[in-house]
This record gives structure tokens, sequence and C-alpha cells, in this order.
């Protein structure tokens, strides 16, 4: 059962919508390219040596 006290005592308010452009930007968010990009990398240095 949740516990609502608990639960709003983790409540953070969310960005407003002109902001999180900003927020995101300066973020250090690995996506699905620099995955590829490391695994790709990794593999051609490998062949090399």
């Amino acid at each position: 059962m949740l516990n609502f006290d608990e639960e709003i005592k983790k409540f953070e308010k969310s960005l407003e919508p002109d902001k999180i452009d900003d927020a995101l930007a300066n973020m250090d968010i690995t996506d699905m390219d620099d995955i590829m990009f490391n695994m790709f990398k990794q593999a051609t240095n490998t062949k090399t040596k």
C-alpha cells in the first residue's frame, strides 16, 4: 500500500516547458548513437592491433 506522506516528501516539481530544452542540453546523457560509436571504435581498434 502506498504511504502518501512519504510520496509527498519525495515529490520534485517538474520544470517549466520553456526551461526543459536548456536542462536537457546541459545533461550528460549517453544515447544509442554514443553507444554505437564507442562499439565501432573498440571494434576497429581491436582489428588494428
